[in-house]
């Protein structure tokens, strides 16, 4: 995995010249999320479907 400025980079670079601070905000924010989702992944840090909706249903 590419470290964090790397992947930061590489995003921004993708991105037309003409993108907004915003929209490049978000995509770094979504970025993030994606990178420590696949990290706790790989750590066997997830729930099941069903631990997930009784966590919804208690909202």
């Amino acid at each position: 995995m590419l470290a964090a400025k790397q992947d930061a980079l590489k995003t921004i670079d993708q991105l037309p010249d003409d993108t907004d601070m915003d929209e490049i905000m978000y995509r770094l924010y979504v970025l993030d999320k994606i990178r420590k989702g696949r990290a706790e992944a790989s750590q066997n840090k997830t729930i099941t479907s069903e631990q997930l909706k009784q966590e919804i249903d208690s909202w």
